[in-house]
C-alpha cells in the first residue's frame, strides 16, 4: 500500500483519524473526566426510564449508558442549562428577611425643672488644699433612677465661650434637667477621702465630693507663705446642657 501520497500520513503510523472517531475519543475523555468527579447517584437530573436508558431531567436528552450520560453533563448544552437554572431559582427564591434589631426601649420623662443644690466650700488646715462638696436635692426622681455624673471639657459645651481654664461637672436624674458646674479645669485628687459620692435613697439627696490637684508651684507657695484665702470660684448652673453617656 502507497502511504507517501496521503494528507497527514507518514510511514509507520495509523492513517488519519476520521471526524467520528474524533468525536468518539473525545466523548470517552470527558466520560472518565465525569467518573473523576462526578458521584451519578447523587445528580438530581440524573434518571433511568423503563427502557433501560437513561434520561437528563434537565436537558431532555436520552443516553444509552451512563458513560454517555457523564460525557453529556461536561458538555456545552448541559452547562448553560444548568447556569439558566440556578438564575432562575437565584430570581424566584423569596427575599431572606432582614434579621430584627434588638430595639432598646428608651424612657421618656416630662422633665419637671431644674433641682435644688448646695455648694459648700473647704479646705484643708493642713495641705491647704481645697475642695468643694455638691448637695443637689432630687425629691421627686424617678422609681429606679440613681443620679449620675461625669466631667465635661469646656469645648465640648455650647452655654459660654470657651476657656481651657475651666472644666464643667454634669449631673443628671431623670426626670429634673441636667446640671452642670463649673469648676476649676485640674486634675482631680482621685485618693481615698478626696472623691467620693453618696446617694441617700430615704431624703432623696445626691453628695458628691472633690478636690481638685495642688499644682507645683501652689504647694511651694504654701510652704513659704502658709495657708491663703480660698479662692472664690465661680459656680455656675447651665440649663441645657448635654445628656450624660
Amino acid at each position: 500500500m502507497d502511504f507517501q501520497h496521503r494528507p497527514g500520513g507518514k510511514t509507520g503510523s495509523g492513517g488519519v483519524a476520521s471526524s467520528s472517531e474524533s468525536n468518539r475519543d473525545r466523548r470517552e475523555r470527558l466520560r472518565q473526566l465525569a467518573l473523576e468527579t462526578i458521584d451519578i447517584n447523587k445528580d438530581p437530573y440524573f434518571m433511568k426510564n423503563h427502557l433501560g436508558s437513561y434520561e437528563c431531567k434537565l436537558c431532555l436528552t436520552l443516553h444509552n449508558n451512563e458513560g454517555s450520560y457523564l460525557a453529556h453533563t461536561q458538555g456545552k448544552k448541559h452547562q448553560t442549562n444548568l447556569a439558566r437554572r440556578a438564575a432562575k431559582e437565584a430570581k424566584e427564591a423569596p427575599a431572606q428577611p432582614a434579621p430584627e434589631k434588638v430595639k432598646v426601649e428608651v424612657k421618656k420623662f416630662v422633665k419637671i425643672g431644674r433641682p435644688g443644690y448646695k455648694v459648700t466650700k473647704q479646705r484643708d488646715t493642713d495641705m491647704g488644699q481645697q475642695s468643694l462638696l455638691f448637695q443637689i436635692d432630687y425629691p421627686e426622681i424617678a422609681e429606679g433612677i440613681m443620679p449620675r455624673h461625669r466631667f465635661m471639657s469646656a469645648y465640648e459645651q455650647r452655654i459660654e465661650p470657651p476657656d481651657r481654664r475651666w472644666q464643667y461637672l454634669l449631673m443628671a436624674a431623670e426626670p429634673y434637667e441636667t446640671i452642670a458646674f463649673k469648676v476649676p479645669s485640674r486634675e482631680i485628687d482621685k485618693a481615698e477621702g478626696k472623691f467620693w459620692t453618696h446617694w441617700n435613697r430615704e431624703t432623696k439627696q445626691f453628695f458628691l465630693h472633690l478636690c481638685p490637684r495642688l499644682r507645683q508651684e501652689a504647694c511651694l507657695g504654701l510652704l513659704r507663705r502658709g495657708p491663703r484665702a480660698l479662692p472664690s470660684y465661680p459656680l455656675l448652673l447651665l440649663g441645657s446642657t448635654p445628656r450624660l453617656q
